[in-house]
């Protein structure tokens, strides 16, 4: 049913916003949430931390005047429930037909599709370069990205598209000219914001390694290789070429204090490698990237901080609430990080989540071979990142 099928209850019912649920889990408050999908959407991706208690009873068990009894048993009534769906019709709906039984519940506006457009921008305190580094996160997918500015002039690494006006946004407030934009690699995850800002005057940046898996635009863009500098006020992005995620995969080392690794590297696990050659090309990216690893990010200073792409349930941010940590700790506290190239191969390749969903579909359009509009865009990138290769923390293994 769309949200419009559904009637408006007799009962009128509170909403919240997705901002204001995320501040009141951020906070510490236990929250009880109805979730009205689908148990197949629910399972792939939900709202979820430690003091959230989550149930999941689709909307069309509401629907009959006589609910089973079972069901309102399974539903808390000494505390308040907020009811969401996909996009906030069916949570309306099966809020209020709880409200007229009694239950004090509200429910999330524009359910899941809300909270995925939920886009937070946090100073990484830790950074010790030239200028201000933010880390923008987006909780639904655990996308990262990473917005430098200095004396007049900007830089994001892996824009999202949907978030195009957000970046252009935010430099006008902080009143500086956003230069660059980069992307680490061909995205699976989620539909890049590249060429949609380069289109706004931002000069697009694209690994030249990325280019060979048939990237249509790429003579629109500005190509990089290993070893490029590019200069954003008195600091320094270098580029450095960190394969094994993708062929292309590309970190961004900013101004000798953070890398931004892309996937190659979490601070709570190690990319997968099968995402480009599949199952049959994913021991030789393995290799590839224990030896990038090895060779061009573990070589760093200590005190280098590692912030990668994305970050997923799994890990614990730093005391600045930045999904970031230095690569002495992350040595110290990931084993996989010091195993011999054999061991870590079959431990990569031992446990890995289900692959993104659409990521095929993404990459095509990431590829710029298959056009969407910006609903469509939207839509594909809907759910958990799932470009580690566990989803369980290797971090204090």
């Amino acid at each position: 049913m769309n949200a419009e099928d559904f009637p408006t209850p007799d009962e009128p019912v509170d909403s919240i916003t997705p901002e204001t649920l995320k501040g009141r889990i951020d906070s510490g408050e236990d929250i009880t949430i109805l979730d009205a999908r689908m148990e197949a959407d629910y399972d792939e991706w939900h709202i979820d931390d430690d003091n959230v208690t989550t149930i999941n009873v689709p909307y069309f068990e509401f629907l009959d005047e006589e609910i089973d009894e079972d069901i309102l048993e399974a539903i808390p009534d000494d505390r308040e429930v907020t009811v969401l769906c996909a996009k906030g019709g069916a949570s309306e709906f099966v809020a209020g037909t709880l409200a007229e039984r009694g239950y004090e519940v509200n429910h999330l506006e524009d359910g899941m599709n809300g909270w995925a457009r939920i886009y937070e921008a946090v100073e990484v305190t830790d950074y010790d370069g030239a200028g201000t580094l933010l880390q923008y996160q987006r909780p639904s997918s655990g996308c990262l990205g990473y917005f430098l500015y200095d004396d007049g002039e900007a830089a994001v690494i892996d824009p999202l598209r949907a978030f195009t006006d957000r970046y252009l946004e935010d430099a006008d407030e902080l009143g500086v000219d956003l230069q660059y934009a980069f992307d680490t690699h061909i995205h699976a995850d989620h539909i890049s914001g590249l060429r949609d800002l380069d289109a706004e005057g931002v000069e697009g940046v694209i690994p030249e390694a990325a280019v060979a898996r048939g990237v249509t635009y790429a003579d629109e863009l500005t190509t990089t290789e290993d070893g490029d500098t590019f200069e954003v006020g008195d600091a320094t992005i270098e580029t450095v070429f960190t394969p094994g995620h993708t062929t292309g995969m590309t970190s961004y080392l900013v101004d000798d204090s953070l890398l931004a690794t892309g996937d190659g590297l979490f601070i709570e696990s190690v990319a997968r490698p099968d995402l480009e050659e599949g199952d049959d090309g994913a021991p030789e990216a393995a290799r590839m990237l224990y030896e990038s690893l090895q060779e061009r990010v573990l070589t760093l200073p200590d005190d280098t901080l590692i912030g990668g792409a994305h970050f997923s349930d799994a890990a614990e941010p730093a005391d600045d609430g930045t999904y970031t940590a230095p690569v002495g700790d992350l040595v110290e506290e990931m084993d996989a990080l010091t195993m011999d190239e054999d061991d870590f191969v079959e431990l990569i390749l031992s446990d890995m989540p289900p692959r993104p969903a659409n990521y095929e579909d993404i990459i095509a359009t990431n590829l710029g071979q298959n056009t969407v509009d910006d609903e469509e865009a939207f839509t594909l990138e809907l759910g958990p990142n799932n470009c580690a290769a566990s989803q369980e923390s290797l971090a204090g293994d």
